[in-house]
């Protein structure tokens, strides 16, 4: 009795849909480090400080945007916020990771393509990326502790790793295998893949939450054909009636028309988050359509690294360059342009990740409790560890190599990076301190001319 009446005492109060608003409103400006710096922060907010999420709940609904195109973290927010309040919960949480990042990016690629080359610029940028290596690096092992229980998903992890950084396997196929095997292991050695099982067995506990392992599934979340069929027709209407609009305004051959129809391809046909839709990006905008260079490409990477929300929102600075390049309303509204060809970019590449979640969420809310359909989720978790992982290293090799093995290696990268790390492992700093730190000691580094 003792312990319910603690346990009673211990769980959160109810969280209003103001307080929540606050916190994603919060998190869309402070969201650093790329999707798995951002999973970090959420878990570490909401599932061990505020505790309104359980871990396992946390994990299950982490694995099913990790097997979604498009970007895993702003889907974890939106199916957070609809898991708690509902559909306007989830298009709030899911609008408020991205709106800010876009206010942030349509001002700083505007001050881009008019004051280009501003040293002190490029000295906060220098700063910056070896602290976003180190946030990378830092959430695959968080991430990885909590996920990788045994040596069965270890392995998977490892295999995963070799698969991608060796021989470069599209991660898409990653995906498939890790589900298969994740599926076998239901029924071969379901202890190995039971993720609520080596949850209670974890040493790591944080308290009783709000949406805890044992709630129930509320009414929103309730799975009914009615309510699915509802959702599915209002995500074709809104994304055919701008379609539409574009073409009667434009034509199909038009920019803005093209890149809707462009990031719509790109927000559904790659999987693995923004890491795995950059090459299709660079590929379309540079190659294809010529909307940007491939020198810009690189520069707006820097940029989708350095400012808060989804990585993936690289799109919004491809369709603002875009807009701009092709002076799609003349020469006299350039930067009227650049907004409209970031809008049309921003709404295509997320408008289906609200349609999934709205979609999916109640299927996967009503299966948590079966081993069948989460077995195939815990071994994706894994799999994707071992993607991060490697995607530190790729981050490393840019940072620390810019131009090549064959070119300096950049010793104060190297410093930056270490130091970061360490920051955020040993004394558990916040991720926004680290890249402030960083990002002045990159600035002081080109005020003083020595790089």
């Amino acid at each position: 009795m003792a312990s319910t009446a603690s346990q009673a005492i211990d769980r959160p109060e109810p969280v209003s849909f103001r307080q929540a608003f606050i916190y994603w409103l919060k998190l869309g400006f402070v969201s650093f480090g790329g999707p798995a710096g951002q999973i970090s922060m959420m878990h570490q907010e909401l599932v061990e400080r505020r505790r309104w999420i359980s871990e396992q709940r946390f994990l299950h609904a982490l694995n099913y945007t990790m097997v979604l195109p498009g970007p895993e973290a702003q889907q974890l927010a939106t199916y957070i916020g609809w898991l708690m309040h509902g559909t306007w919960g989830g298009i709030v949480a899911g609008v408020l990771f991205v709106l800010p990042s876009l206010f942030i990016l349509i001002v700083l690629t505007w001050i881009y393509m008019t004051y280009s080359g501003i040293p002190a610029v490029a000295g906060i940028l220098y700063g910056i990326k070896p602290a976003v290596t180190a946030i990378v690096l830092f959430a695959a092992y968080r991430i990885g502790s909590r996920a990788l229980k045994n040596n069965i998903l270890r392995a998977i992890s490892v295999a995963a790793f070799i698969a991608i950084f060796v021989f470069n396997l599209p991660f898409p196929y990653i995906v498939l295998m890790a589900g298969l095997i994740g599926y076998a292991g239901s029924h071969l050695m379901p202890d190995k893949f039971h993720a609520s099982g080596h949850h209670r067995l974890s040493k790591i506990t944080y308290g009783p939450a709000r949406i805890d392992d044992d709630t129930p599934v509320p009414e929103h979340a309730c799975f009914k054909w009615s309510r699915f069929l509802v959702f599915a027709v209002i995500g074709v209407l809104i994304w055919g009636g701008v379609m539409a609009l574009l073409v009667v305004q434009y034509g199909w051959e038009g920019t803005l028309t093209q890149m809707g129809w462009f990031f719509t391809k790109a927000a559904l046909m790659t999987f693995g988050g923004a890491y795995a839709v950059l090459p299709y990006v660079y590929q379309g905008g540079v190659e294809h359509y010529g909307w940007l260079n491939a020198s810009q490409m690189i520069d707006g990477l820097a940029l989708g690294e350095t400012t808060p929300g989804p990585l993936i929102m690289i799109v919004a600075f491809v369709g603002f360059v875009g807009g701009w390049t092709k002076a799609l309303f003349g020469p006299d509204l350039l930067s009227l342009a650049g907004v409209a060809g970031a809008v049309i970019a921003t709404l295509f590449t997320f408008l289906p990740s609200f349609i999934f979640i709205l979609l999916g969420g109640p299927a996967v809310e009503a299966t948590r409790h079966d081993i069948k359909y989460t077995a195939p989720l815990t071994g994706i978790t894994a799999a994707v560890v071992g993607v991060i992982a490697n995607l530190a290293i790729f981050f490393a090799y840019h940072v620390l190599w810019p131009h090549g093995f064959e070119a300096e290696f950049e010793w104060l990268s190297a410093l930056i990076g270490i130091a970061a790390f360490i920051a955020l492992f040993k004394y558990k700093a916040g991720i926004v301190p680290v890249i402030s730190a960083c990002a002045m000691v990159g600035l002081s580094y080109s005020f003083f001319g020595l790089h």
